[in-house]
């Protein structure tokens, strides 16, 4: 199941900067190694915003729950997930 999600991070502004910096190194490293799993094949980065479109491709709603949770930056996003389904005019 493909899923379309745009994560926006919304980090509390008194945060200590190492704090966040140790939650951030978390992060870069649990989603890397989703991605080297196949499990979140493409992440973008939204122009001048702290924020990203990522696909996932994951077996159920539930698996994608459980990856969008185990996100360390999870308490500090707003989320939202679109299901994705073959267009009819695409040639792939």
């Amino acid at each position: 199941m493909l899923f379309l999600v745009r994560m926006d991070v919304r980090l509390p502004a008194d945060m200590a900067p190492e704090v966040a910096d140790e939650i951030k190194a978390r992060e870069k490293a649990y989603s890397q190694d989703l991605q080297r799993q196949g499990k979140w094949p493409h992440i973008w980065r939204v122009a001048g915003e702290y924020a990203n479109y990522s696909v996932f491709d994951v077996e159920s709603n539930d698996e994608l729950h459980a990856l969008l949770s185990g996100l360390p930056l999870f308490p500090y996003m707003e989320i939202k997930a679109t299901p994705l389904a073959r267009h009819p005019s695409s040639i792939r």
